[in-house]
């Protein structure tokens, strides 16, 4: 095991905040002079099918707890994702059912492995407890926190000033989330710079119940693949860690420059040194942009999948460009279609190369517009959504559109 000193410095890298950096020193120094490993939790509510890359920046911290001799907590948050997690919202967040739970619940458990060791990672639900809490219990839990302290949250305080409304339940939210760290005993909990009001409950509630208040590390939140929103599956802007391996490739390929390296910094495995190298190297054009997106795309394909699956992808690409005479760096377009065919000008608008459908009819009158190298006659067609396309407006706007049905994992 490393010196505790040397161990800060590696966890320190790309976290955003760690409350309080002495607190952390002090538990490290005490795990090694004890032999016992620190208890590193962090929480996932399944609200979707998919782990995706934002996730992993979690996920990543805590397999460098793992490597550095720890005990990490992935905590599904299976009765929590039944209330709804309010953060970083404008409005309440729609609970899901218990069904919807417990399929996307069993999804993460598998996908974790892609990155811990299975072997030392401890998953739990907090619905073993919480479904076992009386409702006085939960009413005392109420009683520890202040509605002036909960509207200190910056969304809380937002909504409360401008008049929208704050069910009761989104304030039983974080002191259940801070709860899940008494029961767990939790010396650290990780969390997205957007969690750190309810990674801060915890230790307000591990004090009030006697325990060692747990050390909280704030990690960045990852863009989306359109480089301005958190990366969310509702927005459609994701790269699943469960996506075929050619559709993870695809999406990198898709990212811009500048964002590539936030996802070399921030999901790869690359080293400080190295990261200064690519940058300079980008900067100086002794490096080109496409082959260090390769190299990314690739990277990232065999850490979900593995080393044949990564040059498979690499080829499918490079063959499939080489062939249509498409530019490598194409824009590629994830779609979430209802059903097995799509009208041409709604398509256009949904990929954004029309601003409404009645310019699409335009272009397409124009005769600007083809689909897989065919030129597009009838303004009423309707095309398949099965696999992908690659769609040209004009000359220079093209982008490979893949299709994916919305009841896919």
């Amino acid at each position: 095991m490393l010196h505790p000193k040397e161990q800060l410095e590696i966890v320190k890298r790309g976290s955003v905040e760690i409350l309080v950096e002495e607190e952390l020193l002090a538990k490290l120094n005490r795990s090694e002079k004890n032999r016992i490993p620190l208890r590193i939790k962090a929480g996932f509510d399944p609200t979707a099918p998919d782990l995706h890359l934002g996730h992993t920046v979690l996920i990543r911290k805590m397999k460098q707890f793992q490597e550095l001799g720890h005990e990490v907590i992935f905590l599904i948050g299976d009765f929590t994702a039944l209330i709804g997690d309010p953060s970083g919202r404008n409005e309440a967040r729609k609970p899901l059912t218990r069904e919807q739970v417990s399929v996307n619940a069993q999804t993460y458990q598998r996908q974790i492995f892609k990155i811990l060791d299975p072997e030392r990672t401890k998953v739990v639900y907090n619905s073993e407890w919480m479904e076992k809490m009386f409702i006085t219990a939960l009413i005392q839990l109420c009683g520890r926190y202040t509605v002036a302290r909960m509207l200190e949250r910056d969304d809380f305080s937002k909504r409360f000033s401008q008049r929208h409304p704050i069910a009761i339940h989104e304030f039983i939210y974080p002191l259940i989330q801070g709860y899940d760290s008494v029961v767990l005993n939790a010396d650290v909990e990780l969390g997205g710079t957007d969690q750190k009001f309810n990674l801060l409950v915890g230790r307000e509630l591990q004090r009030d119940f006697g325990q060692e208040p747990q050390v909280v590390i704030t990690m960045p939140l990852l863009e989306g693949l359109d480089g301005v929103n958190k990366m969310s599956k509702s927005l459609n802007n994701y790269v699943g860690i469960g996506d075929p391996p050619q559709e993870i490739y695809g999406k990198i390929m898709s990212i811009s420059d500048e964002l590539m390296l936030r996802y070399y910094e921030l999901v790869s495995g690359i080293s400080l040194e190295r990261l200064k190298e690519l940058k300079q190297g980008l900067k100086d054009g002794t490096i080109h942009p496409m082959s260090a997106k390769k190299d990314l795309a690739r990277e990232l394909v065999k850490s979900f999948c593995n080393e044949g699956a990564a040059a498979e992808a690499e080829r499918r690409f490079d063959t499939y460009f080489r062939q249509k005479q498409i530019p490598e760096d194409v824009v590629v377009k994830i779609l979430e279609v209802e059903g097995d065919r799509i009208w041409i000008c709604k398509l256009l608008s949904q990929i954004e190369m029309a601003d409404s459908n009645s310019e699409a009819r335009r272009l397409i009158r124009q005769g600007g517009v083809k689909i897989n190298g065919e030129k597009v006659e009838d303004e009423n067609l309707e095309t398949g959504t099965k696999g992908e396309v690659v769609i040209q407006v004009g000359p220079r706007k093209v982008a490979k559109v893949i299709f994916k049905g919305k009841t896919e994992c």
